[in-house]
């Protein structure tokens, strides 16, 4: 990904907020590449919800950086899956971003479980 002029503060780095839009984007082309479709999901009523979201800025993206996104995935506990993310910018390899993003599944959107659809996530 590249970051946009328009995704920067006044001090000329990336907003705090836009992080969690790059982090996203990832955890969906996730999915995707795994045979998972999140607008499927959701309408299969698979609810997918965030629960808990740490970000360690460690350093900031700036205009016309180019960077990428990496995803892990890993149960914790029952219920709960985690998303271990990383945003690197391209070239350096630099560590800009260590992110834990804990979700859950909701069965008619109020009681947690761990859909059989997500387990093809934990290899």
């Amino acid at each position: 990904m590249q970051v946009r002029d328009y995704e920067c503060d006044l001090q000329g780095i990336v907003n705090n907020a836009v992080y969690q839009n790059y982090l996203e984007h990832a955890r969906h082309e996730f999915l995707l590449s795994r045979g998972l479709n999140f607008a499927q999901l959701t309408a299969l009523g698979v609810i997918i919800v965030v629960i808990r979201a740490e970000l360690d800025y460690k350093q900031a993206l700036r205009p016309g950086d180019y960077f990428t996104v990496s995803v892990k995935v890993r149960q914790q506990g029952r219920l709960k899956i985690v998303f271990e993310q990383e945003i690197r910018k391209t070239g350096s390899n630099e560590l800009m971003l260590e992110a834990r993003i804990t979700g859950v599944s909701l069965k008619d959107g109020k009681r947690p479980y761990f859909p059989e659809e997500l387990r093809s996530l934990l290899f």
